[in-house]
């Protein structure tokens, strides 16, 4: 299955949840990322709920302090 990751293009084996996901890409301290799921953010109590299908766009970031954010 294809999706794209913080604008790159990957490959997953079978649709995966969001926690599943972070688990699979090995995200760093993933209790302090905040996912975006086709340009909308994700609760973090759906994270075990939520499950990507073929060509969603995910993007993962760490919200700084100061306003800033940065892509995991």
């Amino acid at each position: 299955m294809r999706i794209v990751v913080n604008g790159a293009e990957k490959e997953i084996p079978q649709s995966l949840t969001i926690a599943e996901l972070l688990e699979y890409f090995q995200v760093e301290m993933p209790n302090y990322v905040s996912v975006v799921l086709n340009g909308e953010f994700v609760k973090r109590e759906e994270f075990n709920n939520v499950k990507v299908s073929e060509g969603d766009e995910i993007e993962w970031m760490y919200f700084m302090g100061g306003g800033g954010y940065a892509f995991a």
